[in-house]
């Protein structure tokens, strides 16, 4: 492993440097934003990352010498986790690139009044910026889509809606020169090694890691076993910001090049564990449209944009949305300890709830994803109480294979139906050798009963859930069927129909 580098957190804030320490290693970025800078711009709501009060944009070089410009959730996100890069709030919003997009957005704002008790204001604007920055408007649903992870509480998404259409209008200035000059200005203040932070937190001494290759990675986690692996921190930051969870040793997965790849190999997509959704997107909609609309209800924008593949895995979660489609579509898990690598079927990784097949050192890799032959059907739904940015009630994923009209294989993959995301093999047996007509539907959703004893909770009933899950089946019949639509989407331009797509 290469020489750690310096101990102080060193980054760009509105442009200007900063070399901070002695603070927690678990000290969010909003409360250094609010409580040291005094830029209280950058509003405090959930404290977990689902309002988008607290939306900065955030600045890297990437692998190539350019650019990566993206909007995170600062309420969620460690100061340690800056190191190296540049952070914008809404004091500095477009001060240099995109002035001319930050001028017009704030005049659409007042112009249609989007702005009523103005606490949720400075994350809705950061937010607007960043995706008309990144290209990303266009109409009225882009927009809609864009601001999923940020609320308003006074109801004024109407005219903030209508202030993103009007932005989605002025013309993107090239900014390719400003941004080589910022990557070249922030590769000045990059370690070169693993970055190393230490100071007091809230209960002893905290050590912070920051490798940028995969073997640095693995050497650190065999030294320090018992570590905490953050990669987006969508999880991790909850720990200590609802559990004030003490965190002696992290390890920040976020600069590990390795882990950031996504490469088609024959009929099979590599996704590193560290890839983002956002970054996972396109190539998950290209897979089956049914997982591009998944990941268009993913939590928000600013969740994606931080979340990554191998985290919504690792951390064993019985109601994350991509597990359930992973499982489906036959996923393989990569994991490596010091040097030893394995791989394993992404459903046989899931044990128990709260607990995964994975020692102490070892870590997820890359997920291996195989695309659908011509033979294949695939299907993926979620059910929740609010249509974005929401937590599933239950998570359905099917793969069937076809000989002629009678199936071969079935992969019933569902979440929030047990402890863990589990296939239903019951039901998958249900529909061998047979016709996928109302009787085989029929009988599997009988089996269903045997597969699942779902739990009640806040977002669904035990009953629900049951009936849920065997209605999801019928709905997948009925697509292929008829190829008539049984759901709204933003991807339905068309009748649906046994192709794979």
């Amino acid at each position: 492993m290469s020489d750690t580098g310096t101990g102080t957190i060193r980054f760009l804030l509105n442009g200007e440097p900063r070399a901070v320490s002695g603070v927690a290693a678990t000290t969010t970025l909003l409360q250094y934003l609010r409580e040291s800078e005094h830029l209280t711009g950058t509003k405090e709501g959930c404290a977990e990352g689902d309002c988008g009060a607290c939306t900065v944009l955030v600045s890297e070089a990437d692998a190539s010498g350019g650019l990566k410009r993206r909007a995170l959730n600062s309420c969620i996100q460690f100061l340690p986790a800056m190191n190296g890069r540049a952070v914008e709030t809404v004091e500095k919003l477009g001060a240099h690139r995109g002035a001319a997009g930050a001028a017009s957005l704030r005049d659409a704002m007042v112009d249609m009044h989007a702005s009523q008790c103005g606490f949720c204001t400075p994350g809705f604007v950061v937010q607007l910026f960043a995706a008309w920055d990144a290209g990303k408007l266009s109409d009225r649903q882009s927009v809609k889509d864009q601001i999923s992870g940020n609320l308003c509480r006074c109801t004024g998404y109407g005219p903030i809606v209508e202030a993103g259409e009007a932005l989605a209008q002025v013309p993107r200035a090239d900014v390719l020169g400003e941004d080589l000059a910022l990557a070249r200005q922030l590769s000045q203040i990059q370690n070169g090694a693993v970055f190393r932070y230490e100071a007091d937190g809230p209960a002893g001494r905290q050590l912070w890691f920051a490798p940028e290759n995969v073997d640095d990675l693995a050497d650190l986690y065999a030294a320090h076993p018992d570590a905490t692996l953050v990669a987006g921190a969508t999880d991790v930051g909850l720990w200590v910001t609802k559990q004030h969870r003490d965190l002696p040793i992290l390890i920040d997965l976020s600069k590990v090049q390795d882990l950031q790849m996504i490469e088609e190999r024959l009929n099979v997509v590599y996704f590193g564990a560290a890839v983002t959704h956002a970054e996972a997107f396109a190539t998950l909609a290209d897979i089956h449209r049914d997982l591009g609309e998944t990941m268009r209800r993913f939590a928000g924008a600013q969740t994606r944009n931080a979340g990554t593949m191998g985290g919504n895995i690792a951390n064993g979660s019985p109601i994350g949305d991509l597990p359930p489609c992973l499982i489906a579509l036959a996923s393989r898990v990569y994991l490596r300890k010091a040097d030893d690598i394995r791989a394993i079927d992404l459903e046989d990784f899931f044990l128990d709830y709260g607990r995964q097949d994975r020692a102490p050192g070892e870590f997820v890799v890359a997920i291996e994803t195989p695309r659908l032959d011509a033979n294949q059907r695939f299907f993926a739904h979620k059910i929740s109480k609010r249509f974005d940015s929401d937590i599933s009630a239950v998570m359905a994923a099917f793969r069937l294979t076809f000989d002629g009209d009678l199936v071969t294989e079935a992969r019933l993959a569902f979440g929030g139906m047990a402890g863990t995301p589990k296939r239903a093999e019951a039901a998958e047996a249900a529909l061998l050798g047979r016709p996928f007509d109302e009787g085989a539907v029929r009988a599997a959703q009988v089996a269903l009963a045997d597969d699942f004893q779902p739990l009640s909770d806040m977002r669904a009933s035990s009953a629900y859930r049951l009936k849920t899950a065997q209605n999801l089946v019928e709905r997948f019949r009925l697509e292929l069927g008829d190829g008539a639509p049984a759901r709204l989407s933003a991807f339905e331009t068309g009748p649906r129909t046994r192709g794979v797509a």
